[in-house]
């Protein structure tokens, strides 16, 4: 989850002021924590503390009522303010850029094993559902999870073929990706970021959001990398940047001095969150 995170903060300061190019500092000083991380830790609480319906809920009022300030959809903000507890058929990017929690709680080994997904899988599409209930929202959150998980999966070593994992080619791990979400999803990953970026705007649904935050990924040769590729291509900048870190952070792992800078722009609660976390996936964490 602190791959979201950590794009949230980076791309704060540019989702009202896009840029075009992947020459920027990774951390200005006027960057700031937005609804992406209250409610990327939202999802964290409500997985442990059970991960039903409620607990998604109940999290989600919680948190947002924290911190009022963070830059809430007008439709998700009049619902954490009610006491409306139903879901409001949404297809906006909140359900995807808030789901890499229940990614993380997937096992692999049993994937490896079986070749079925995990049961936990539900809980991303859960996660979207109390709000997010549109096909769109759904399918948002499932890609954005599976893009995750298929990465712990493949980079983690997983799967091996004549017994040699394949973590070590970069290239057919995302190939493989690529292929399952298109196939699956029917999102268009070919095209390039410099095919996008020219004509890309200010776009707050996920049909238009997370393939090109997958695409930002595919194309990046670390996690900083992927972090600005998905900031160059301008639009809804945080929320792009912290679908792309959270698969990023799966691919490749958050190199240490970026985790310290980041804990350094949350305060003591979300720290708490992000702590317990951690902790709590030791078990289910797959070398990257």
């Amino acid at each position: 989850m602190l791959g979201a995170i950590i794009g949230d903060i980076v791309g704060s300061v540019y989702e009202w002021n896009n840029i075009k190019t992947k020459d920027f500092p990774l951390f200005g000083k006027d960057c700031f924590f937005t609804d992406d991380t209250v409610m990327t830790c939202a999802v964290a609480e409500a997985v442990m503390n059970g991960g039903q319906k409620d607990d998604f809920i109940d999290a989600m009022k919680k948190y947002g009522r924290m911190y009022p300030n963070a830059d809430y959809g007008a439709r998700f903000n009049a619902w954490l303010n009610s006491d409306n507890r139903e879901h409001y058929n949404s297809f906006g990017n909140g359900s995807a850029m808030r789901v890499s929690p229940c990614a993380w709680v997937m096992d692999c080994d049993v994937y490896e094993r079986t070749g079925t997904w995990p049961s936990s899988r539900g809980l991303a599409s859960l996660s979207a559902e109390v709000t997010h209930n549109h096909p769109e929202g759904v399918k948002g959150a499932m890609a954005t999870a599976d893009s995750i998980f298929l990465c712990r999966f493949y980079f983690g070593g997983y799967c091996r073929e004549y017994e040699q994992p394949i973590n070590d080619n970069h290239t057919e791990c995302k190939r493989r990706i690529k292929d399952y979400i298109e196939k699956t999803y029917g999102y268009n990953l070919s095209q390039t970021l410099d095919e996008i970026r020219p004509n890309y705007r200010f776009n707050e649904t996920c049909q238009e959001t997370v393939p090109q935050a997958i695409i930002a990924f595919l194309e990046s040769t670390d996690f900083e990398d992927a972090i600005r590729n998905a900031i160059s291509l301008g639009g809804d900048s945080d929320t792009l940047a912290a679908i792309t870190g959270s698969i990023a952070e799966a691919g490749y792992g958050i190199p240490d001095w970026i985790k310290d800078k980041t804990y350094s722009y949350l305060d003591e609660p979300l720290k708490d969150v992000v702590r317990r976390w951690e902790n709590r996936i030791k078990a289910y964490q797959s070398p990257v």
